[in-house]
């Protein structure tokens, strides 16, 4: 009985070997179908990060492109102009006073100026001589662009800027006398060659007329209008205004970039000393206008190697009789 059992189990195991191979298959499927959900799935992986990728780069792309389009845009298209009407209102309430201030600027005198900044490419560079009654209308005018002032009172200037965190202000001590113009002609005249040469940088400058303390950056701005409306120059020993004319003349003949073209504005110029500098350093060719209180000169940039302001000399001659 025991040898016919295990004679009939042996032959169960013999007779069933389909059953082991079976199970083997079925693994093996198993396994196939394992392997390929796993492909399948890291194909899906790899297909949706790269697509997350190029999503992503296409979404920077954008951005990028249409923050440069925003930038071009902006670099292209200026800042808006203040509207003349609020040009208008700023004149008016500039000009209208109820108290009789002989040292405000009338309103022929202001629209000129007004004109030209309404009409200067934006961002426009401003330097005004002489911090005055007008400061915060020429820095309301000139909206968007850069508005510098230069007084000889360094106290004066702090407190402005102090008050009026808006304004830029910066002192120069001026070395001249309205008494010794004259004199200061005739050495400018004599170092038109070197020191006194129409174009340079002043800040390398030893000519007596010309301005070589201001701040280093303020000679490299391509200044596109100019205001002299100081210093002081009431009497003798006031420093007068040849040194601020001579050096608007300089800053205008020196421009290496913008506009080769620089407005020049000079107050008070029925004075005799400002009409002989402004006649000698903006020279009579370039007057625009002179009316009232006001002259307005063109100054075209120059060569380097020019060696000298006026293109007619007949300042030299109304100049030598000052006295």
């Amino acid at each position: 009985m025991k040898n016919n059992n295990i004679n009939s189990n042996t032959r169960l195991i013999l007779l069933h070997p389909y059953i082991q191979k079976q199970g083997s298959s079925n693994r093996l499927w198993l396994v196939a179908l394992i392997s390929f959900f796993t492909v399948a799935f890291l194909l899906t992986l790899i297909y949706t990060r790269d697509s997350i990728a190029t999503t992503v780069t296409a979404a920077a792309t954008s951005v990028v492109t249409a923050t440069t389009t925003t930038t071009t845009t902006t670099t292209t298209n200026h800042p808006p102009r203040i509207s003349k009407t609020v040009v208008k209102a700023l004149l008016h309430y500039a000009t209208t006073s109820i108290s009789n201030n002989t040292e405000r600027m009338t309103y022929s005198d202001i629209k000129p100026i007004s004109d030209v900044l309404h009409q200067c490419s934006s961002p426009c560079n401003f330097l005004v001589f002489g911090l005055t009654h007008e400061t915060l209308l020429w820095k309301a005018l000139n909206h968007h662009g850069r508005t510098v002032f230069i007084d000889e009172n360094r106290y004066y200037a702090a407190y402005m800027e102090e008050i009026h965190p808006e304004i830029e202000a910066y002192d120069v001590q001026y070395s001249t006398k309205i008494s010794e113009t004259k004199e200061l002609l005739a050495s400018a005249r004599e170092q038109v060659r070197n020191e006194c040469r129409p174009v340079q940088n002043l800040l390398f400058s030893d000519c007596k007329l010309g301005l070589n303390d201001l701040p280093n950056q303020l000679y490299e701005v391509e200044w596109d209008v100019i205001l002299v409306d100081g210093p002081r120059g009431y009497w003798p020993e006031a420093p007068g205004r040849m040194a601020a004319i001579f050096t608007a003349g300089v800053l205008a003949r020196s421009k290496k970039g913008g506009n080769g073209k620089t407005h020049v504005f000079v107050h008070d110029f029925d004075r005799e000393v400002d009409r002989v500098c402004s006649d000698e350093f903006l020279c009579k060719e370039n007057l625009v206008k002179a009316k009232d209180m006001l002259g307005h000169f063109v100054v075209d940039r120059m060569d380097e190697n020019s060696f000298q302001f006026c293109r007619n000399h007949t300042s030299s001659s109304s100049s030598s009789s000052f006295s």
